[in-house]
C-alpha cells in the first residue's frame, strides 16, 4: 500500500507542480478534478478489484487506455514492440530465415532464405514445424509465430518438425542459431515489350537505394519503354524513403507537406534533380491495403501527373506519428500531424482515388515475401533469360486484372507513339 500510496503522491505533486509553473495557480479546474477522479478509482481498484494486481500492470493499462482512446495509431510500445518496429524500419532482424505461412494451424514454410540458418540447418520447402523450443505451435496466429522464431542475434532454437519422405511423415528436431535476417522491400520483373515491373512491398530505410537498384538492372536488360510500381498491400513505413521513391520520378516540386497542431510549424519536402526515370510512363497499382507512405508516393506522383493510378482507392492514413523514447524502455508512439499531398489534398479517411479504378480479379497478390531462384545469390542464369523471366508475371496478368490493365495501357501507349508520334498517358 505504501507504493500505491507514494505513486499517487507523486502523481498529484506532478500535476499540481505543472499547473502551478504553467500560470502560478491552479486555472484548469476540470483537470485537476479529473485527476483526483483517476486516483479514486485507482485506489478503488487496487484495494476491491477481485484479483490483486500490481502497481506497474495497472498503471500499463492506464496508459494504454489513454493512447487507444485518441486514435487508431498511437500507443504505448513494449521493448519488444519497440524492437520490431526497429525490425521493420531497416529490413533486418535476428532470426532463422524461412519464408512461411500458416497452413490449417500449422506453420509450414515455403522455402529456407540461402545463406540463413535454416538453410544451413538442411531446412526444406513443405516442412511442418510443431514445436519451437519444446512449445506448441499449433493454431498459433502469425505473430506468434514470428515472434517465437525471431529472438536475438546468437541465441539458440530448436524446433521439432515433420517432413514427408517417401509418402512417410518423419519426425525431425533441429537446433539452430539465429542470426542476421536481412529482408528487401523492392523486386523487379522485365515484361515484354520493355515493360518494367518493380514491387515495392513496405518503405525501408533502403527502399529509396533499393529502388534505383532495381531501375538500373531492369535497364541492363532492356530499354525501359514504361513501368508499372506495384504499391497494393504496402502499409506504409519510413517517410524519407517514400520521399526518395518520389523523387527517383521527378526532378523538381513538392513531394509532401506535413502539417501539425501549430498552423505555422509545417514541414515541407522537395524533390531533388536526381531523378533515375524521369520520362518514361509510369502505372502505379494501388488498393485499400496501400497506406501511408504508399499513398504519399502514389499521391504525389498523380498530382505531378508523372503516373497513373490504376485499382482501388487506397487506405486512408494520411497521419503521422512520432516515436518518443521513454526511460523505462518503452516508447511512446503519439500522432503528431498530418500529410498533405503536393496540391493540398489530406490523406486522413480519404485516401487516394485512382486514375481509372479497377477491380483486383481473383488472384491473391503475390506473396513478396516468397524466395525464388532468381533471388538467390549467384544463381545460374537462363540461356533464354529474356522468355523465361517474364513467363510467370506473364501467367498473372489473366488473373490479376489490375497488372493486366496497366501492362496494356502502357501497351497501347507505345503502339500510339509508334503510330502517331509521342503521346503521354495523362491528357494536358
Amino acid at each position: 500500500m505504501k507504493t500505491t500510496q507514494s505513486i499517487l503522491g507523486f502523481l498529484l505533486s506532478t500535476s499540481l507542480s505543472f499547473f502551478g509553473q504553467a500560470d502560478e495557480q491552479i486555472r484548469d479546474v476540470e483537470s485537476l478534478e479529473a485527476l483526483r477522479a483517476f486516483i479514486e478509482v485507482y485506489e478503488h481498484i487496487k484495494d476491491e478489484y477481485v484479483e490483486e494486481i500490481d502497481d506497474q500492470t495497472l498503471l500499463n493499462h492506464a496508459i494504454n487506455g489513454m493512447l487507444t482512446k485518441l486514435d487508431p495509431h498511437s500507443g504505448y510500445l513494449k521493448p519488444r514492440d519497440v524492437s520490431s518496429l526497429r525490425d521493420s524500419t531497416t529490413g533486418s532482424f535476428g532470426g532463422i530465415g524461412i519464408e512461411m505461412d500458416l497452413v490449417d494451424g500449422l506453420i509450414k514454410v515455403i522455402a529456407p532464405i540461402d545463406d540463413s540458418p535454416a538453410s544451413r540447418a538442411g531446412i526444406l520447402a513443405k516442412d511442418i514445424i510443431t514445436h519451437v523450443n519444446n512449445e506448441t505451435v499449433r493454431d498459433v496466429n502469425l505473430r506468434k509465430a514470428i515472434e517465437l522464431l525471431r529472438g536475438p542475434i546468437g541465441s539458440e532454437v530448436e524446433l521439432n518438425i515433420l517432413r514427408k519422405v517417401d509418402g512417410e511423415a518423419e519426425e525431425l528436431t533441429i537446433s539452430l542459431e539465429r542470426a542476421v535476417i536481412r529482408v528487401t522491400s523492392v523486386k523487379q520483373e522485365i515484361l515484354p515489350h520493355g515493360i518494367g515491373y518493380i514491387r515495392i512491398s513496405q518503405f525501408q530505410n533502403r527502399t529509396g537505394s533499393d529502388l534505383v537498384k532495381a531501375i538500373s538492372k531492369l535497364q541492363s536488360q532492356e530499354k525501359l519503354k514504361g513501368l508499372i510500381l506495384d504499391l497494393r498491400n504496402n502499409p506504409g513505413g519510413v517517410l524519407s524513403a517514400a520521399v526518395e521513391v518520389v523523387d527517383a520520378f521527378v526532378s523538381e516540386g513538392l513531394v509532401v507537406t506535413i502539417k501539425g497542431r501549430d498552423e505555422f510549424l509545417e514541414s515541407k519536402y522537395e524533390a531533388t534533380n536526381t531523378a533515375v526515370l524521369s520520362q518514361e510512363p509510369i502505372v502505379i497499382l494501388i488498393n485499400g491495403g496501400s497506406a501511408s507512405a504508399s499513398e504519399i508516393v502514389a499521391g504525389a506522383l498523380q498530382d505531378h501527373e508523372r503516373a497513373v493510378l490504376i485499382g482501388t482507392p487506397s487506405f486512408g492514413k494520411g497521419s503521422v506519428q512520432t516515436i518518443l523514447a521513454l526511460e523505462n524502455d518503452y516508447a511512446l508512439k503519439l500522432t503528431t500531424a498530418l500529410y498533405y499531398t503536393p496540391s493540398g489534398r489530406s490523406i486522413q479517411a480519404k485516401g487516394i482515388q485512382p486514375t481509372i479504378q479497377v477491380s483486383g480479379g481473383e488472384a491473391p497478390i503475390e506473396s513478396d515475401s516468397q524466395v525464388r531462384e532468381t533471388d538467390l545469390p549467384k544463381h545460374l542464369e537462363n540461356a533464354e533469360n529474356a522468355d523465361i523471366t517474364s513467363d510467370r508475371v506473364i501467367n498473372r496478368l489473366t488473373q490479376d486484372n489490375q497488372l493486366l490493365h496497366a501492362y496494356n495501357l502502357l501497351r497501347g501507349s507505345q503502339l500510339l507513339s509508334r503510330s502517331d508520334g509521342p503521346r503521354s498517358l495523362i491528357s494536358p
